[in-house]
């Protein structure tokens, strides 16, 4: 009999809020977190816009004097260390009298982090010379102006490592960077290592930013974000005809996955179960999905076989729904395809569209949503859909929150690379 595994703890930190129930009250309201990029000079980039989780402070969560050890330390890393603190308060594992830390893992699908950019440019020209960086200087001068703990932690696997030592996780350790299917590839990993019993609890879920220098020109060499600068909170408008692109969001969200009979051994509130998984990779391109959606197809109806469910027992579907062109007309058609007729009776929303797309950590965060969704019976908007695309015809929820009772909600992470994600979350019941 296949172990059944649970969600016994959340946090998150967001550009539409420090945590979870800041974050889903602005994503009830259709809120955006969309603004100007603050984070670096992007006056003379396309895209001068991002979501940045604007005021975030690690000592908010940890104190002044746990936080003052981490000043050196990446973005990435902060966000995974606050959000993972909220799920660890709130799963209640602090006070677990018995944890065997042995059987306790980690599991993130996290971003690389970022490039120590000042002091790298500043390196590249004190080694140019006729044009050309001499790599001997490079490296001689690099050895005293680059610092150790910025470079480490652009390693996409240390966030990871921070929080198994911090949490005394010595059961099973991975990270995996499937772009933005990282997260929900993670969970997804994580419950078949719980379900055939390696560790009874998995701290996962993912972080990441990539609004710097580096991501934002990357992107745009993509053509891939919006560019509509003058309106940033109308910017990001999934399955809308006039979509030109995603918005770069940033933040982390963690869950605490539990083998059931474990979670109830201990008294665990269970915000609901994994039911479904599936994964899949288009084997097409790179940054485009499969023109009949074939990955996306297949996953979606991968989940729905290992949750054992019938097409019409989803009430809910968190679109992956990033706003360019391709995504939200393949994505539609996939759901179509997987679901027939019942697809035009599914409530489908993208909360892409008010916090942007926080890229590794969008799949966990979207998980979250839908565990909300499941638990107020509350279905948040897609905002900005002012003009529906004649190819996107599905119930997109536009502008305003609906009310629907949820017992399964089905969430797609569709990643560069082509790698695909469906995760099927339910409510629990014995």
């Amino acid at each position: 009999m296949r172990r059944r595994v649970v969600v016994t703890g959340m946090g998150m930190v967001t550009p539409l809020g420090r945590d979870v129930e800041s974050t889903w009250s602005a994503l009830r309201e259709g809120r955006s977190g969309v603004g100007k990029i603050t984070l670096f000079d992007a006056s003379t980039f396309p895209t001068k816009i991002a979501a940045e989780a604007r005021g975030f402070q690690l000592s908010d969560y940890i104190g002044e004097e746990a936080a003052s050890r981490w000043v050196e330390h990446s973005r990435n890393t902060k966000f995974a260390i606050a959000a993972a603190e909220m799920a660890m308060t709130n799963s209640g594992l602090r006070e677990a009298a018995k944890l065997d830390r042995s059987r306790f893992g980690v599991y993130l699908g996290s971003g690389e982090g970022q490039q120590d950019f000042p002091r790298f440019v500043k390196l590249v020209y004190e080694s140019t010379i006729d044009g050309r960086v001499d790599t001997s200087i490079f490296t001689s001068r690099g050895l005293h102006q680059l610092e150790a703990i910025p470079e480490a932690e652009q390693e996409p696997g240390i966030p990871a490592a921070h929080l198994a030592s911090l949490h005394g996780a010595r059961g099973p350790n991975a990270n995996c960077l499937t772009a933005c299917a990282a997260s929900s590839q993670a969970i997804g990993e994580a419950v078949e290592l719980l379900r055939r019993g390696d560790a009874d609890v998995i701290l996962s879920g993912g972080t990441h930013s990539m609004i710097h220098p580096f991501g934002v020109t990357g992107f745009n060499l993509l053509t891939a974000l919006s560019t509509r600068n003058d309106e940033p909170t109308r910017a990001s408008r999934p399955f809308d005809r006039d979509r030109d692109g995603f918005i770069l969001g940033e933040g982390a969200g963690m869950v605490i996955l539990e083998e059931l009979e474990h979670a109830k051994a201990r008294g665990a509130t269970i915000h609901g179960e994994i039911v479904g998984y599936g994964t899949t990779a288009d084997a097409f391109r790179i940054t485009d999905s499969h023109d009949e959606g074939r990955g996306a197809i297949a996953c979606m109806r991968e989940s729905l076989a290992d949750a054992q469910l019938p097409l019409d027992a989803i009430d809910y579907i968190n679109a992956h729904g990033t706003s360019t062109q391709v995504n939200d007309s393949i994505e539609t058609l996939a759901i179509k395809r997987t679901f027939g007729e019942t697809a035009y009776k599914i409530p489908i929303s993208s909360t892409k569209s008010m916090m942007g797309h926080l890229i590794a950590a969008a799949g966990v965060v979207e998980a979250i949503v839908c565990l909300l969704a499941i638990r107020d019976g509350i279905l948040p908007p897609t905002i900005n859909l002012d003009h529906p695309d004649p190819e996107c015809d599905l119930d997109y929820l536009p502008h305003v929150a609906r009310e629907k009772p949820v017992t399964h909600a089905l969430t797609n992470s569709f990643g560069f690379g082509g790698q695909n994600i469906s995760l099927i979350l339910k409510k629990f019941a014995e």
